[in-house]
């Protein structure tokens, strides 16, 4: 197997596995305020949140930014906490470019924060490589293609949701982010630093 598939693997491996669960119950979340007719929205979304968790996890992979672990791990959960949050406070049935701009920036920079928590576990897989670069790229199409993965799941849960059980969007929006809400708590409660 080359360079290429194994790291693409690795990633892929990485986010569609439940012991990503934090990051899994993220995206869930990103995506429970939109509609399914809203799927570029949502998948330019996912895109900035692999943007920002690119970068930092590249940063953190070369070592030129570092955060201790327990920040990092206590960060995440309020993310997910922040996400749900706004959900429950957002209304998409008025889209327009400004307020698009603004999740897709919050996207981004949560994302920054969840490549934080990757770079520990790609760094150790790192260790014996004489260049990151690629193995680095097809790490992050690999959790990018499982996010893919995770966000379509989750639609069609939500089309179930609303077109076979007719459960109303706003329903199924409080549903998703009160769970999320409720399980970053417990998550931050047990990865307080302090």
């Amino acid at each position: 197997m080359s360079t290429f598939e194994t790291y693409l693997r690795l990633g892929f491996t990485h986010i569609a596995n439940l012991n990503a669960y934090d990051h899994i119950i993220f995206i869930v979340a990103l995506c429970a305020v939109y509609q399914i007719a809203q799927w570029k929205n949502i998948l330019v979304l996912v895109t900035a949140f692999t943007i920002g968790h690119s970068s930092t996890l590249a940063l953190a992979t070369l070592k030129i930014i570092a955060l201790p672990i327990k920040i990092i791990e206590f960060l995440i959960p309020v993310t997910i906490f922040l996400t749900a949050l706004y959900n429950v406070f957002e209304n998409t049935a008025r889209v327009d470019q400004r307020k698009m701009r603004i999740n897709y920036g919050l996207a981004m920079f949560f994302g920054l924060i969840h490549g934080l928590g990757f770079s520990n576990y790609l760094r150790m897989l790192l260790g014996g490589e004489e260049s990151i670069l690629l193995p680095l790229f097809s790490f992050n199409v690999g959790l990018e293609v499982g996010q893919l993965i995770i966000v379509f799941l989750t639609m069609s849960a939500a089309f179930v949701a609303m077109n076979i059980f007719h459960a109303k969007h706003r329903e199924w929006n409080l549903f998703i982010s009160g769970g999320a809400a409720g399980i970053s708590l417990i998550l931050m409660n047990n990865a307080k630093f302090w």
